[in-house]
This record gives structure tokens, sequence and C-alpha cells, in this order.
């Protein structure tokens, strides 16, 4: 024997399903070890003669499949090193068998010689009793992975290790979040070996209530194209990208970050869009919904990271609650225009703050908002509830009001009551602006760029004249504030 671990596929279950190659090392060897004698082969090799050891003490005592499969494949290493040996494992080495894994990895890397002689694998002996094309798409998940593994609906899919109740929940739970709960699955144990075999088709919602499920148990789902999302560019490729990034080989900047260092750029980011859409610019419009999508998908990983949520959370949830938001357009309900649009808005959003446990009205406007929004956002918000101004004209009042405060504030000298009431006027500003259905933060946001503008036509005067602006008198600067307010007024025309 030329290699130090023969690696040797079982097939499926059946004898007949043995290779030829397998039966003739199988048969020479006298160093052999398969992972389990639980399979059904096992017994008709002893029939044989063929002797052999297992591993299945290491099931015994490991909290965790990944435990027992480091555990054989040091075993194995060990037992290589005395003298070459086969180890034989259900179906194909190479399919869903994670021991073998690590042996290939872990082996090459210690400078063994490794051979491996693969086999029917139990897929092959499913596709056969299902009469499934393979080729015509089926996507495999792990049944005790499918917190990492998601199904696809637009294809049959096949669930392997699902080898008990408990393990059925889990799959069954997973599984109702993209198919519908009686959508009809097909159950099969130890496809293609006789007296084992065992198919039965059930409602999704009756998985966890079969008795007979054992470690030779798969489920078929086939497609359903009602649940499937067409998705030409999905986000998995940048979500990737990032976990890269993050990764132990990835970026050391991307891997220092956290949340609350990332709470500067989504800020920028954001803004970045808004001045990308007061500019009409649609190529930066784009350009800048990229790098806040990419704030996104960072937060989703970091928080991936620490197992409590990832983006398809993100996604799944605002897909919900957009769901849930819009009743006239996806139930029963029937609205006759926005404004009825927007009341049932806030009747649905006030009965998730019940079952979210918020007390007062107020709760879940974000302080890290501008001030002049989130005033906005208080005052919006008290109105619904009444408290507010029947019309514009008792915030007109206010702001009157607040002035004299102010102005009696100055007279006093008193900087703390000077601040507090600059505060209130511009308070009572932003109430009356709502009231006249003017946004405050974009009033203010244009007239600070049209200040800006008048400003830059003052300094390229002056500098057409190679003066600065602190030699100019105030009179001149102000002349060409007016030319500049005169030169706008004419564009507008």
């Amino acid at each position: 024997m030329r290699a130090d671990i023969t690696i040797a596929g079982l097939g499926p279950g059946h004898p007949g399903h043995i290779p030829l190659s397998v039966w003739e090392v199988l048969k020479s060897s006298p160093r052999i070890f398969l992972r389990t004698e639980q399979h059904p082969a096992a017994s008709w090799l002893r029939r044989q003669g063929i002797n052999f050891r297992t591993f299945d003490f290491c099931y015994e005592n490991s909290r965790d499949f990944q435990e027992v499969y480091r555990q054989i494949a040091a075993l194995v290493f060990e037992e290589a090193k005395a003298a070459p040996l086969v180890y034989a494992v259900p179906g194909n080495p190479l399919v869903a068998e994670e021991s073998v894994e690590l042996i290939l990895k872990e082996g090459k890397d210690a400078g063994l010689q490794i051979e491996v002689l693969p086999a029917m694998s139990f897929l092959d002996a499913l596709y056969t009793v299902l009469n499934l094309n393979p080729a015509a798409g089926i996507h495999i998940v792990d049944g005790l992975r499918l917190g990492e593994q998601k199904p696809d609906p637009r294809v049959g899919n096949i669930i392997i290790q699902v080898y008990n109740k408990l393990v059925a929940s889990d799959v069954k739970l997973s599984l109702m979040e993209y198919y519908p709960e009686d959508h009809l699955t097909t159950v099969i144990r130890a496809a293609g070996v006789p007296d084992w075999q065992r198919i039965e088709q059930h409602p999704l919602h009756d998985l966890d209530h079969l008795d007979w499920l054992d470690h030779l148990t798969s489920i078929y789902l086939p497609p359903c194209p009602a649940k499937a999302k067409k998705c030409d560019y999905p986000l998995d490729p940048l979500v990737d990208v990032m976990a890269a990034l993050r990764g132990k080989n990835g970026c050391p900047w991307d891997r220092e970050q956290n949340h609350h260092t990332l709470r500067k750029y989504l800020l920028e980011e954001a803004y970045e869009v808004v001045e990308a859409i007061n500019q009409g610019d649609m190529y930066k419009i784009c350009e800048e919904l990229g790098d806040l999508l990419l704030q996104i998908v960072f937060h989703a990983q970091i928080a991936s990271e620490g197992r409590h949520f990832d983006i398809n959370d993100v996604i799944a949830g605002i897909t919900e609650k957009m769901f849930r938001r819009h009743p006239h357009v996806f139930g029963n309900l029937s609205v006759a225009d926005s404004r009825e649009v927007e009341a049932n808005w806030e009747k649905i959003k006030s009965t998730e703050k019940e079952w979210t446990g918020r007390g007062s009205l107020l709760d879940g406007i974000p302080t890290s908002l501008p001030a002049l929004l989130r005033a906005q956002r208080v005052q919006s918000r008290v109105s619904k509830a009444g408290f507010d101004w029947s019309d514009y004209r008792g915030a007109r009042q206010k702001i009157d009001e607040e002035l004299n405060e102010l102005s009696s504030a100055i007279a006093r000298n008193n900087p703390e009551q000077i601040k507090e009431e600059i505060g209130d006027l511009l308070f009572a500003v932003v109430n009356l602006a709502r009231l006249l259905k003017t946004d405050a933060e974009m009033a203010l946001a244009a007239t600070v760029d049209k200040f800006i503008r008048r400003f830059r036509y003052v300094e390229e005067k002056a500098r057409q004249q190679r003066r600065k602006l602190t030699d100019c008198t105030l009179e001149e600067l102000d002349s060409w504030w007016e030319e500049a307010k005169k030169v706008e007024e004419t564009k507008k025309k």
C-alpha cells in the first residue's frame, strides 16, 4: 500500500454499492477503521470476514459533532504513524464527511500520503429513489447549520443530517421562514438500502412528529415558486467581501471597527446621499447609496460575528414591517388618499410600540437627529395627540413672545437664560414652519446654501480687484452682496 492513509467510501448502505476498488482494498488491508458501525454495510463486511475497528466510542463523550470529527482525525493520524491504514466512511468520502475534510487538510500539512477511493453517495441514492435530475437544480443544506446555510425555494432542496426529532424541530422552524407550513415534503431514510429504506410525504409542520428519524434521514422539499424571490443582484457578494475584510487575513482597519466607531461614517454617508439628492446628480446618488449600503452591511457583519443578527435578518425584518404597515396594498384595507395612509401608518406604529413596551408617545425619536429635524419630529408626534395650535397664527404669536423673552434675557446679560431663550425661539420657528407645511431642516439648509453662494460671489469680486476681504469696507461688501442677490433673481427669471 503506497498511501499512509487510504480513505474509502462504503456507499449509501447496500453492499452492492461498494465499488470494486474499495472492496479489493478492504480485503487486502490488515488495518481498517470505520468511522461508525452504524451503517447498513458494516454487518455485511463482518460476515465477509473483514476485520475492522470503529470510532463509535468518540460519540459517547464529545460535546458536539465537530469535537467528534476532530478527535477521529487525530486518532487516524496517530494510527497512521504506526503503519498504513484504511479509513472507511459511509457514502462518498467527499460528500458531507467532516472528518475526511479535516484529514485531507491537516494530513497534507503533516506530509502524509493520502489516497481517496470514491463511492456512490447517499445523494446519488436519493436522486434515484425520488427520480430527480440534479442538473435541473438541487440545493443541499446541512440540517445542523441552517443558521449559516439558507434554503433556496426556487429549486428543490435536500436537507441532510435530520437524525432525530429534536433536529427535525429546529429544521421545521427554520424552513417555515421560507416555505408555507403546509408545504409538502418527502422524508427519506436509508435511500437505496433494502429493508431499511423508508419514504413518506408529510407537510412541513409535521416533520418533528415522526418517530422513525435516524442518522440516515434526509428531507426533500420541492421548489416553491410562490416563495421564491427573483434577485438579479443579491447582497451576497458584498456580504462576502465584508466578511473577508473582517476575517483572519483581512484588513486591519476593518477588523478594529465596532458599532460605536462606525457611527460617524454612517452619518457622513447618509449626509452625502442627501447632498447628492439636492444636487440632482443621479450618478452621484447611485454611488453614495452604495457607500451607505456598505455601512449597513458592515454593521450587520459585526452583529453576525457576535451571533446577534445578520443581513438576512435586517432585510427580513424591514420586509415584514413594510407588509404589516401597508394593509391597503398587501391586505384588504381601503384608503382614500395619502392622508388616510399616514393616519393608518401611525395607528399601526402605535400598536407596535405597545408590543415593544414603549411607554411614551415620544419614545423612539432618535436623540442623534439634527436638532431642527428632531424638534419637527417631536412636534409632529404630539400634534397627533391634539397637543398643537389650531393653525399657524398661534405659532406666529409664540415667536413674538419668545423674541420678547430673549430681549429681556439679553438686557439682563444672563448667558444661561440667553441660551435657553434662543432655544425656545428656534423651537417656535420650527413649529411655525411645520404648521405652514415647510420642512425646517430643508429650509435652513437651503438658506445656508444660498448664503454660501452669495458670499462666494463677494469673494470673487474682491479677488477680481486683487484685494483681501479684510481690506474692503463694509459698504463695499454689502454692495457686492446686493449684486449677488440681483444675479440670483435674474437667473430665476
